[in-house]
C-alpha cells in the first residue's frame, strides 16, 4: 500500500456500518448514559471478589458465537495480539502511536480504563465517542439479549465487541489488541493477528493464573497461533522454556528482543528532554538508532524495544515505515497513569504498578527521574494481587507509607495491608479509610519539595485523576 494511499484512509471521513445480524431492531437506548448503565450492569470479571477462570466463565465458544450475530467484525480488520503481566499497556500504546504517525489508520483496545470506560476503544489517539458508544450499545443489544437467555455475556466480552465494530466502521488498516486477563480464554483470543507480542511475565492474579511463572507463562502463550510471528522481551528461564514449546508446538517464529533481536538502551540527562531513556533496535530490515522513549524507567525501554520490533515485523505484512515519521509517534505520545503527575503543590504522582515487579520499577524511575526530598506512598490493591511481593517491595523505596482502599470490591483493608506491611518490613505506617483521607494525612506530612505517590491499583489512581480533574475543572469555572 502507497504511503499516500495510507494517508487517505487515515483521514477520509467514514459512513460504513457493521454488518450485522437481524436479530432484532429496537432502539434500546436514547442517550449515552443509559446505555453505559446497561453494559455496566452485565457481569464484569474485574471487579467480582471471586472469579472461577475455567472454559465455562471464560468461553471463546460463546464469545464466537455472539460475534457471529453481529457479523463477525473481527475478520474484517488486521490486529497485533498483545499479552504479558506488565507493560501491555504502555507497549500497545507506544505501537499505536508509531503506527499512526506512519500514515496507518489505527485502532486501540485496552484495558482496564483510569477514569472513563471509553479510553479503552480508540483510533488514531482518539477515543471511541459518546454518540458511537451509543450508537454500538443500541447494534448489540438485540444480539446480547438474545444470548442472555442460555449463555449471558460478561461487559469485558461486549466491550471487546465493541471494539471490534467500531475499528470495522472506521475501516482501521490495523488494530493493536491487548488482552484482558491471561490470553488463553480471554475474549480478545478469536482474532487471527499479523503478528504477536509477549510483554513482560511475572507473578499477578495468581488466583486465576497459577502461583508459576510457567503457569502464567502458558496461560499467556495461549494467544500464539499457528505460523504466526511471535516477538518477546526477555523472560525468567522458566516463562522463556513455556514460550519456547508452545511456539515450537504450532510451528510460530519465535524471536527476543535483547537475543535475537539486537537492542541496547541508555540513560541520560538534556536541557531538552531532563531525564529519559534513548534506545537502539536492530535487525535485518530495520535500523532505529537513539530513539527517545516518552515514558519513564527501564522497564519502558524494554516496552518500546517489543514496540519497535513488532512494527518492524509488520513488514512483511506489507506495511512500510519511515524513521522520522516512526521517532515522532514516541515523541509525541502520553499515557495516562503511568508516571503521571496530577497536581503541584505538593506534586501528586500516579503510577498503576499492581504487582511487585511494577513496584519495583515504578521505585526505580521515580529516583531516576523524578528529584525529591522525601515520597509518600499512599498504597491500596486488590486481594487478587502478590501483596507480600509488592509491600516487601515499597518498604525500599518509601519513606512514609498510608494504606487506604479504593472503592473495587476486590480492594484490601488498609489495617491488613498495614500489619502485612509492619510483619515483613517493621517499619511503621498509618492507615485512612478513604482516598481523600489519605490526601490529608499526606499533605500534613509533606514539605515544598516531597513527593506524594499514589499507586498500587487501576482503581486507586482512576480516583485520584478524578478527583483533580473535578477539581481543575471546578477552578476554571
Amino acid at each position: 500500500m502507497a504511503n499516500t494511499t495510507k494517508t487517505k484512509r487515515a483521514t477520509k471521513k467514514r459512513k460504513g456500518k457493521s454488518r450485522v445480524a437481524k436479530v432484532g431492531s429496537r432502539k434500546a437506548f436514547s442517550c449515552y448514559t443509559e446505555a453505559v448503565k446497561y453494559l455496566s450492569d452485565r457481569t464484569d470479571y474485574e471487579k467480582e471478589k471471586r472469579v472461577r477462570y475455567n472454559v465455562t466463565t471464560f468461553n471463546l465458544d460463546r464469545m464466537h458465537n455472539f460475534l457471529s450475530l453481529l457479523g463477525d467484525p473481527h475478520t474484517r480488520i488486521k490486529t497485533v495480539h498483545l499479552a504479558g503481566t506488565k507493560g501491555k499497556g504502555s507497549t500497545a500504546a507506544m505501537l499505536g502511536r508509531m503506527l499512526e504517525t506512519n500514515g496507518y489508520n489505527t485502532g486501540l483496545y485496552t484495558s482496564p480504563h483510569v477514569v472513563e470506560m471509553r479510553e479503552r476503544i480508540a483510533v488514531n489517539s482518539e477515543m471511541i465517542s459518546e454518540d458511537q458508544m451509543l450508537g454500538l450499545i443500541n447494534r448489540v443489544y438485540p444480539a446480547v439479549e438474545k444470548m442472555a437467555k442460555d449463555d449471558p455475556l460478561s461487559y469485558f466480552e461486549i466491550m471487546t465487541a465493541l471494539a471490534f465494530m467500531h475499528f470495522a466502521d472506521t475501516e482501521v488498516d490495523i488494530a493493536v489488541i491487548e488482552t484482558g486477563l491471561g490470553g488463553r480464554l480471554d475474549s480478545t483470543n478469536v482474532i487471527n493477528p499479523e503478528v504477536v507480542g509477549i510483554t513482560s511475565l511475572s507473578i499477578d492474579h495468581h488466583n486465576q493464573l497459577g502461583d508459576t511463572l510457567a503457569a502464567i507463562a502458558g496461560e499467556k502463550a495461549g494467544i500464539i497461533k499457528e505460523g504466526i510471528p511471535v516477538i518477546s522481551v526477555e523472560q525468567e528461564p522458566e516463562a522463556m522454556k513455556v514460550l519456547k514449546t508452545h511456539a515450537a508446538s504450532v510451528n510460530a517464529p519465535l524471536c527476543v528482543t535483547g537475543k535475537d533481536i539486537d537492542f541496547s538502551y541508555r540513560f541520560e540527562v538534556s536541557r531538552e528532554h531532563g531525564p529519559h531513556t534513548r534506545i537502539c533496535l536492530n535487525t535485518p530490515t530495520s535500523k532505529f538508532e537513539h530513539l527517545r522513549v516518552p515514558l519513564h524507567g527501564k522497564h519502558q525501554a524494554i516496552n518500546c524495544s517489543l514496540a519497535l520490533a513488532l512494527l518492524d515485523k509488520l513488514k512483511t505484512a506489507g506495511y512500510d515505515f519511515d524513521t522520522e515519521k516512526t521517532a515522532q509517534g514516541l515523541d509525541g505520545m502520553n499515557l495516562p497513569g503511568r508516571m503521571e503527575i496530577i497536581a503541584e503543590n505538593p506534586r501528586i504522582l500516579i503510577d498503576a504498578a499492581h504487582n511487585a515487579a511494577s513496584i519495583r520499577a515504578l521505585i526505580h524511575a521515580i529516583g531516576q527521574n523524578i528529584p525529591y526530598d522525601s515520597m509518600v506512598v499512599i498504597f491500596g490493591c486488590n486481594m487478587d494481587k502478590d501483596i507480600r511481593g509488592m509491600l516487601n517491595e515499597l518498604q525500599f523505596g518509601a519513606d512514609k507509607v498510608i494504606f487506604t482502599r479504593s472503592s473495587s470490591a476486590k480492594a484490601v483493608s488498609p489495617d491488613v495491608l498495614g500489619e502485612m506491611y509492619s510483619e515483613i518490613s517493621g517499619k511503621m505506617y498509618q492507615t485512612a479509610t478513604s482516598l481523600g483521607e489519605a490526601l490529608q494525612i499526606a499533605n500534613s506530612a509533606v514539605a515544598r519539595d516531597d513527593l506524594i505517590c499514589i499507586t498500587g491499583s487501576i482503581y486507586l489512581i482512576g480516583q485520584a485523576k478524578s478527583r483533580f480533574q473535578a477539581q481543575a475543572e471546578a477552578i476554571a469555572v
